[in-house]
C-alpha cells in the first residue's frame, strides 16, 4: 500500500493559499487530510465555548471542501503524538505536512513533541509558512522586506487530491458534551472558508469605505472594521490573500477618476493593520517568554504586590461603575469582538486605573475575543500595559473615550 501524505490542519482551516496542502499534493501520492481535537488546547485557560462553536463551523465548511477535492476529511481527539502513533498503525505515514504555527507555549511544547516523534519514526515533517512570520529570525531590521517579498506572491489555488486507498475512521465533528468543553450564550458569526470569501468581499465592496474614519468608535465600527480577524485567526482565509485582494481594489480605486476618495484613505490604512498583524506576531515568535513575562524585567514586581481581586472580578463582569468600560466588557461577553480602541482601553483601564498585572487579565480577555491570536493578544497586553520598555506608556481616559468615541 502506498504511504500517505498527511496533512495536519491547525489554524489554516482552509484550502485556498495552503501552502501545505499543496506540497503534501505535489509529492504526486496519496493524501490524508486529518484535524485532531487535543483537549490541551480545549481545556486552555484562553478556550471557551464559542470558540469550539466557530471551530466546529470552519470544520464542517473544510470537509466539504476536501471531499470536493478528491480526499475525506479525517477527525481524530487525543494528544497529538498519541493520536498520530495511532494513525501509523493504522496506514503508512510516508510524510507529515503542517502549517508554521506561532500559537501559545502549548502548543509551541506539542509542537516540539511531533517534531520528536516523526524524527524517531523517520517521517519526514514539513512545515511551510502560511503567513509573514519568520521562524529564528534574528534581525528584525530585515523583517519587513522579507515579509514584503513573501506576502506579495501570488496566492496558490487548491489542489486536486487523491484519497487513502484505505478508508480511515473518522469521529466527525464533536460537541460540547464530548468534549467536555463548557457551553456559553455569546452570539457569533457564520465560521468557514465560505464565510470568509463572503465577509471579505463586503468589506471591499462595501462597508470598508468609511473604515479610516469609523474604526474607531463602538457605535461604528463594528460594521466598518473588516471582521475578518476571526477567519484569521482560524486560518478560513490567508492573509495574503487578503492583503493582495486590497491592493487589487485599492488599484481601482486610484485608477478610477469618479472613485470616492475615502476608499484610497481607507484601503491604505487597513493594508498597514495587516503588515502590524505579521509584525506582533513576529514579536512572539522571537520571544516567546512575553505570554508569561514582562518583555522588560525592570517592571516586574511593578503592580504584583497590589493585586486587588474585587477591582479584577468588577472589570470582568463589566461593573465599574465607567459606563464606556461597562459597556465594553458587556458586549465583548455577549459577542466575543470588540474594535482595536475600544480592547486598548479596557486593558489600559485594568492596568493604570486598577493598578493590575497584565497575566490575569489578559488570560480572562483572550477567552472572551473569539479571535484570539496569542501573538497580537499578549504583544497588545504588554503594550498597553506599559511593560514592553520600547513604547510610550498610552494610558486612555474611560471619560475622554466615551465623548469622543460613543458619540459616534
Amino acid at each position: 500500500m502506498q504511504p500517505v501524505s498527511a496533512v495536519w490542519f491547525k489554524k489554516d482551516l482552509r484550502v485556498t493559499d495552503h501552502a501545505a496542502l499543496v506540497g503534501a499534493a505535489e509529492s504526486g501520492g496519496p493524501v490524508l487530510p486529518l484535524y485532531i481535537y487535543e483537549p490541551e488546547q480545549l481545556h486552555h485557560e484562553e478556550f471557551g465555548g464559542h470558540h469550539l462553536d466557530y471551530l466546529n463551523e470552519c470544520l464542517r465548511d473544510l470537509a466539504q471542501r476536501l471531499a470536493q477535492l478528491g480526499s475525506p476529511l479525517v477527525i481524530r481527539r487525543g494528544e497529538a503524538v498519541a493520536v498520530l502513533e495511532a494513525l501509523s498503525r493504522e496506514i503508512s505515514i510516508g510524510s507529515l505536512w503542517a502549517h508554521q504555527e506561532t500559537g501559545n507555549g502549548v502548543s509551541f511544547a506539542r509542537d516540539l513533541r511531533v517534531h520528536a516523534w516523526a524524527r524517531a519514526r523517520g517521517i519526514p515533517f514539513y512545515e511551510p509558512p502560511q503567513q509573514g512570520v519568520f521562524r529564528r529570525m534574528v534581525d528584525r531590521d530585515r523583517w519587513a522586506d522579507a515579509w514584503e517579498a513573501r506576502m506579495s506572491q501570488s496566492p496558490v489555488p487548491p489542489p486536486v487530491l487523491r484519497p487513502p486507498a484505505k478508508a480511515l475512521r473518522s469521529e466527525g465533528c464533536l460537541d460540547h458534551r464530548a468534549l467536555k468543553v463548557e457551553r456559553n450564550l455569546k452570539v457569533i458569526p457564520q465560521g468557514g472558508e465560505t464565510a470568509a470569501r463572503s465577509v471579505l468581499d463586503s468589506f471591499l465592496a462595501q462597508r470598508g469605505r468609511d473604515y479610516m474614519w469609523a474604526m474607531s468608535s463602538p457605535l461604528t465600527a463594528e460594521d466598518a472594521c473588516s471582521r475578518l480577524s476571526a477567519p484569521l485567526a482560524f486560518g478560513t482565509v490567508s492573509l495574503r490573500t487578503v492583503l493582495l485582494e486590497t491592493r487589487q481594489a485599492l488599484a481601482r480605486s486610484l485608477g478610477d477618476q469618479g472613485a470616492d476618495p475615502r476608499w484610497v484613505r481607507s484601503l491604505r490604512s487597513f493594508e498597514s493593520r495587516l503588515h502590524w498583524h505579521d509584525h506582533f506576531i513576529q514579536r512572539l515568535e522571537s520571544e516567546p517568554r512575553l505570554e508569561f513575562e514582562n518583555l522588560n524585567r525592570a517592571y516586574d514586581g511593578l503592580r504584583e504586590p497590589h493585586w486587588n481581586e474585587e477591582y479584577f472580578d468588577r472589570w470582568c463582569q463589566g461593573q465599574t461603575g465607567y459606563p464606556l468600560i461597562d459597556a465594553c466588557m458587556r458586549m465583548l461577553q455577549a459577542t466575543g469582538w470588540l474594535n482595536f480602541r475600544m480592547r486598548a482601553m479596557l486593558v489600559s483601564f485594568a492596568s493604570h486605573h486598577l493598578w493590575l498585572h497584565w497575566r490575569r487579565p489578559g488570560l480572562f480577555l483572550a477567552r472572551q475575543w473569539l479571535d484570539n491570536e496569542p501573538g497580537i493578544h499578549w504583544s497588545q497586553m504588554q503594550m498597553q500595559s506599559g511593560t514592553v520598555g520600547i513604547n510610550r506608556s498610552r494610558v486612555y481616559s474611560p471619560t475622554r473615550q466615551a465623548r469622543e468615541q460613543a458619540a459616534g
